[in-house]
């Protein structure tokens, strides 16, 4: 162990004896104490499949800690499923929960001094919720990801969650049979393991490796497949290693990272939530970084990858075919990757990317090459104008029109929006709002999977416009318009949208319009009153409280209120 270390240990009180005596209680011995003291931060549950795992993970990084001379400390952490809350009020603790699990693993891991964390997330949020406590801690530390699940079967075709929701849709609109429905319900989800497509949590486990704080290739391996255990040792020694060398969270989490991220992001067909969960980690490692930047690396970064929700396959694909690895020596060698940012092991991207092949296997067609991408430009578009002045996210990914222009469908809630939707009162060119869903509004900011997964249910996906001030699911595909800025709750002009207004979306232009007059508007606005709050105590009354724009990360500890 280096001096720095055993200074450190020294410095704060772990090796006095008063300390030792209650660390003797949990396992060390008189050899322990001159060891890194590593912190496993565990998000093993039975709530959801996606956390199933991982306490298998969990424990094999433990062993492996210990084979390389460090002394690990076990504590869990929370999740929740969105997939099992989404279209509940319980969804509303989604995002929360992001801010919980970062504050949960911060608090453990600074009160006790720990020398290093390794944490093992599966679900949406335990995955930035571990990378904002690592960039505001910055110990040396890793991300260790549970597992994409393995698809379901049903009539020879592969299901997923998002085939779930989708099944309401068409049993709703008279397509399938309610036996059929059932049956997809069944079979979509076989064992442990996060969501199957290119959805928030692989977009996210993805992200994390392209930014060196995961290893290659271990963002999409399968939750249970042997080589995913064998990462969580190997990620373990590699921990270890960046301990003795102190090789800190923030030599790794640098603008060039967050570019790099960006860029795979949209080359991945990645989620709407990455914009969100990496504006939120950049602000906790003290990167500048605004909604603007992920316009401009989108323009210069083609969609190379055919996944769901909008493709065809899924991350046990896309693992088969190269993976993230695949897909960034691609950009590299395009100079859309930067190949001299760190990485936790110590090397640089390009070091690391060195023997993986130049183009994809031409025997597959998950990974396109660069010059027959998917889409020429990535599909995470940020538009601007009246209705979001602080800017909001589009998914064009799987539409053949990116432009409406029809009336507004207004609905102050999910749950309202849903009922229209499956009552066939939506109809073909009407822009669908759903409003009062945003992070303070909500408060919670939910995620609309399950109308967006009815409107394409019902067979008008890409046929009418839906815009909201809350989020979509990595799941949701579709003209799509989510994290609208600022949102109704404070204000913003989706609070001042009135039944029938005309309402414009284009991706090519990059605008999102209220079709009326600036004298309206002002009107409306003059005449415009602040909802009372839907909660006045318990964690969801203190996050409203304290929630920036989304625009901004939805971060709950900037100065003031950051709105």
């Amino acid at each position: 162990m280096t001096d720095n270390l055993h200074s450190k240990l020294i410095t704060h009180g772990v090796a006095r004896s008063p300390n030792r005596s209650m660390l003797r209680a949990v396992g060390f011995g008189d050899d322990d104490f001159d060891k890194p003291i590593v912190g496993v931060a565990n998000g093993y549950s039975t709530i959801t499949p996606c956390n199933l795992g991982l306490g298998i993970l969990a424990k094999r990084a433990e062993g492996a800690l210990k084979e390389v001379g460090a002394m690990p400390q076990m504590f869990g952490t929370i999740t929740v499923s969105d997939g099992i809350s989404m279209g509940t009020e319980g969804m509303k603790y989604s995002l929360v929960s992001r801010e919980v699990i970062a504050d949960s693993i911060e608090t453990a891991v600074m009160a006790q001094s720990m020398d290093g964390v390794l944490a093992v997330g599966g679900c949406d949020k335990n995955m930035p919720g571990a990378m904002i406590a690592m960039a505001r801690m910055n110990i040396p530390a890793i991300f260790v990801y549970g597992g994409t699940i393995k698809p379901g079967s049903y009539q020879g075709k592969d299901l997923d969650i998002v085939s779930v929701f989708e099944a309401v849709g068409q049993y709703s609109a008279g397509k399938i049979s309610d036996e059929e429905r059932l049956e997809v319900e069944r079979r979509a989800i076989p064992g442990a393991g996060s969501c199957g497509g290119m959805y928030t949590a692989n977009t996210m486990s993805s992200v994390f490796e392209a930014m060196g704080m995961s290893l290659m290739s271990s963002s999409t391996m399968a939750a249970e497949d042997q080589e995913k255990e064998d990462s969580a040792a190997e990620s373990a020694r590699v921990l270890v290693e960046a301990i003795a060398a102190q090789r800190l969270p923030r030599h790794i989490l640098t603008r060039k990272a967050f570019e790099n991220a960006i860029a795979v992001a949209n080359a991945i067909g990645g989620s709407t939530n990455a914009v969100l969960h990496l504006l939120a980690i950049a602000h906790a490692a003290e990167v500048p970084l605004t909604i603007d930047d992920f316009e401009e690396i989108r323009q210069r970064t083609p969609v190379l990858c055919d996944l769901k929700p909008s493709g065809k396959y899924v991350a046990v694909n896309f693992h088969a075919a190269g993976g993230v690895p695949q897909v960034m020596k691609i950009l590299l060698n395009h100079g859309a990757l930067h190949g001299d940012a760190l990485t936790i092991t110590g090397q640089t991207i390009a070091e690391v990317l060195a023997d993986v092949p130049d183009e994809p296997d031409p025997n597959q067609d998950v990974i396109h090459p660069w010059d027959k991408p998917m889409y020429s430009e990535g599909h995470l578009v940020i538009l601007r104008g009246n209705l979001a002045t602080e800017g909001c996210v589009a998914k064009t990914t799987g539409i053949k029109s990116r432009q409406i222009t029809g009336p507004a469908r207004v609905f102050e809630s999910e749950e309202a929006c849903l009922e229209a939707i499956l009552a066939g009162q939506i109809k073909e060119g009407d822009v669908v709002v759903v409003r009062n869903e945003g992070p303070v509004g909500g408060p919670g900011m939910r995620e609309m999977l399950a109308p967006t997964s009815a409107i394409s249910g019902a067979g008008l996906g890409g046929k009418v416009g839906l815009m909201t001030d809350g989020r979509f699911s990595g799941g949701s595909h579709g003209l799509v318009v989510g994290h609208v800025a600022p949102e109704a709750a404070l204000g913003g002009t989706i609070a001042l949208v009135q039944e029938g207004d005309s309402i414009t979306i284009d991706a090519d232009t990059r605008l999102i319009q209220l079709n009326i007059s600036d004298e309206e508007l002002a009107r409306r606005r003059a005449n415009w009153q602040p909802a009372q709050p839907r909660y006045t105590r318990g964690v969801l009354a203190k996050y409203a409280q304290l929630v920036s724009s989304s625009s901004l990360g939805a971060v709950t500890d900037l100065n003031g209120t950051g709105r």
